[in-house]
C-alpha cells in the first residue's frame, strides 16, 4: 500500500530577502516537517519542502489554482491542472527556453550540483540501502529538463543530471541520469545509498531554469514503476 506524505498546507510566498528572489513557497505549516519512509518506499509532493537556499539567481516558484505569481520571464503557460493537487514548483526566472539562449552558469544552468536554488526535504529512513530516485516533471523542450539530487548535504555522482527527453508537454515520471555516452538519459543510475537508518534530508537542486517539479520519490525496489502514482 502506498503511503504518502499529508502535511497541513500554510502557503508562504517570501519573494524577497536580502536581495535574493527567495521563495520559500513551502506548503508545510511546520518546517520541521519529516516525511517517513515505509517499507523501502518514500512519495513525497515537490511543495512540501521546508527549507530553499541560494537563491540569488533562480528559486523554484510554487504554481497552482490558487496562488498567482509574477516572476518573469516565464515562456509557457502553467501546467497546475495535471499536476499532483493542482499545484507544482518551477525554476524562474526562466530565461534559457532554446539551445540557443543564452546559457549562464550559475544562473540559467548550473551543471554544479547543489549550487543554485537547493531545496530540502527532511526525511525518517527505517530501513537503509540504496533507494532510487523518480521525479515527476514537465518538460517542454530540451533547455528544462534536468535537475540534481542530493543526500544530507553531499551530492554523489549518481545524483547528477537528472534527465527527461520522451514525454514532451506532459507530467512524466522518470529515473535516467544524462551521460556522455545517452544525453538522454540511463536507467538505473539515479539512486543515494542510505547507509543508516535514522534522520535524514533529500535535497533537490536545479540544473536548468523553467524546471516544473510536481513529485518526487524514493524506492529500494530497483525495478518499481511509479506511472500508477498520483
Amino acid at each position: 500500500m502506498l503511503r504518502r506524505l499529508s502535511l497541513s498546507i500554510l502557503p508562504m510566498l517570501l519573494l524577497a530577502l536580502g536581495g535574493d528572489i527567495l521563495s520559500r513557497t513551502s506548503l508545510s505549516a511546520d518546517r520541521d516537517a519529516v516525511s517517513f519512509e515505509k517499507d523501502g518506499l518514500l512519495i513525497v509532493e515537490a511543495e512540501a519542502f521546508t527549507d530553499q537556499k541560494k537563491t540569488k539567481h533562480r528559486a523554484f516558484h510554487l504554481i497552482s489554482n490558487r496562488v498567482s505569481i509574477d516572476v518573469t520571464p516565464d515562456g509557457d503557460d502553467a501546467h497546475w491542472k495535471d499536476a499532483s493537487g493542482n499545484a507544482y514548483l518551477e525554476v524562474l526566472p526562466d530565461t534559457r527556453r532554446t539551445h540557443d539562449d543564452k546559457l549562464v552558469e550559475g544562473e540559467s544552468f548550473a551543471n554544479e550540483p547543489g549550487t543554485v536554488a537547493v531545496l530540502t526535504y527532511p526525511v525518517q529512513i527505517s530501513n537503509p540501502g540504496r533507494y532510487y530516485v523518480w521525479v515527476r516533471a514537465y518538460s517542454t523542450g530540451s533547455e528544462d529538463n534536468g535537475i540534481h539530487v542530493g543526500l544530507d548535504g553531499k551530492w554523489p555522482e549518481s545524483g547528477q543530471r537528472m534527465q527527461w527527453c520522451q514525454g514532451k508537454n506532459s507530467w512524466r515520471w522518470e529515473s535516467k541520469q544524462r551521460t556522455a555516452k545517452n544525453h538522454c538519459g540511463e536507467p538505473y543510475k539515479i539512486f543515494l545509498d542510505i547507509k543508516e537508518p535514522g534522520r535524514h534530508t533529500i535535497e533537490f537542486s536545479m540544473r536548468e531554469d523553467g524546471f516544473e517539479f510536481d513529485q518526487w520519490l524514493i524506492t529500494t525496489d530497483r525495478e518499481y514503476q511509479p506511472q500508477q502514482v498520483n
